[in-house]
């Protein structure tokens, strides 16, 4: 045994392991759902445990060790086995052996990220399997009642385990699992970031554990310029996270932002990334973003802005991942090159996307867009629209300040 840690280290050590043990049970025995929920039990069984008594020699042999005796119990407590007991007890002793060398995290996260399954199943699956949290800390990061996330996982593993044997998917389907993977932690990371709803502008435990899956993925896939050009749009976006708010608690723009408080660490590791991986070629989404947060990072000052670079990555952004909202924003990138007039005719062409109707965020950008142009009532009228759009209180209120302004 090792001294015991402290409850950060603790936690960050018990997530490091858990797709590890979940993995070499899955691997061993098969049944995904059954091992899954006897590692979430071994971890309940460590963090009570290890603080007192230290942590073992081998950590992830003591789970995989715990786990395994647990998936007994859970095996035998199941009504339709219990005529099978004595066979499982004598064919699958608990002590599982030694723990496998391997590490077969990126199995599990493709797994997770099944096509068979919907985008709210693969993030709460891939949090509980994969990210180590419970699905009480899944349902508070998003806010949903937590019948509802065991409800998901439940059904997600059922669905998953009935789809074959633990393994990789065949070369065809890699790509897109991977596509999925990137998706389900940029999905993550943004609801981290900005939440879509309630009382806190972000939930930094979301973002974190999405930096976290991101930086464990790119140490499995190194040669994904995709996966690093997300990382790099994590860490370059994550930067400013200090600054985005005032001393009031109250949501302070990009442009008026305090750029001192931004993490130089982060930018200068983000900025890395996306010098590497940009000449090479063959540019993807994540890497068109990433560059896009590079260029504000390099500003020093709002006015440093490369706007006239900004709009022509969107237009990049565009031909390679259409979407109303990268539509959106290089719409504001227009109007940051072109002035507000040619921004607010940009609105009116693509106003008529029936996912920007009625989001707040069309109403928002109008509404500065009117502002800049010297039309203070219809921007005070757009702002007031906006505010009853959001779900977001922080989000809410500032729309409010910026109408009771005008």
């Amino acid at each position: 045994m090792t001294a015991p840690h402290g409850a950060a280290q603790l936690g960050d050590l018990l997530r490091s392991l858990t797709p590890q043990v979940v993995t070499a049970l899955a691997r061993r025995y098969g049944d995904f759902e059954t091992c899954e929920d006897a590692v979430q039990e071994a971890l309940v069984v460590a963090a009570t445990r290890w603080p007192a008594d230290g942590v073992p020699d081998n950590p992830k042999a003591w789970l995989i060790r715990v786990a395994a005796r647990r998936r007994i119990e859970l095996w035998r407590s199941d009504d339709a086995r219990r005529r099978r007991e004595e066979a499982v007890a004598t064919l699958e002793p608990p002590d599982p052996g030694p723990a496998p060398q391997a590490d077969d995290t990126r199995t599990l996260m493709l797994l997770c990220c099944h096509p068979t399954l919907t985008p709210a199943s693969q993030v709460a699956l891939t949090l509980r399997a994969v990210g180590g949290l419970t699905t009480a800390e899944i349902a508070r990061g998003f806010l949903v009642p937590e019948p509802t996330v065991g409800q998901r996982i439940s059904r997600a593993k059922q669905r998953i385990v009935a789809g074959g044997r633990f393994r990789l998917p065949p070369p065809v389907e890699l790509d897109e699992r991977v596509a999925a993977v990137l998706a389900v932690l940029h999905l993550v990371f943004n609801e981290g970031y900005t939440a879509s709803e309630g009382p806190d502008l972000r939930r930094v435990e979301l973002s974190a554990e999405a930096v976290r899956l991101t930086r464990l993925l790119r140490s499995l896939r190194p040669g994904d310029d995709e996966v690093a050009g997300l990382l790099a749009l994590m860490l370059l976006t994550d930067a400013r996270r200090d600054a985005r708010t005032g001393a009031d608690d109250g949501i302070v723009p990009l442009e008026e932002q305090d750029r001192s408080r931004w993490d130089t660490v982060m930018i200068a590791e983000g900025l890395a990334l996306v010098a590497e991986v940009l000449p090479r070629g063959a540019v993807g989404p994540y890497q068109v973003q990433g560059a896009i947060a590079a260029v504000h990072a390099e500003a020093a000052t709002a006015a440093d802005t490369d706007w006239p670079q900004i709009l022509g990555l969107y237009r990049l952004l565009e031909r390679v991942a259409p979407g109303p909202m990268v539509a959106l924003n290089r719409v504001v990138a227009s109007a940051m090159v072109d002035g507000p007039v040619a921004g607010l005719a940009g609105l009116d062409e693509i106003a008529a996307d029936p996912a920007l109707a009625g989001h707040h965020r069309l109403r928002a950008v109008r509404a500065h867009l009117l502002e800049r142009a010297g039309d203070a009532t219809a921007a005070r009228r757009e702002y007031a629209a906006a505010a009853e759009l959001t779900r977001s209180e922080p989000e809410r209120r500032y729309l409010e300040g910026r109408a009771a302004a005008l």
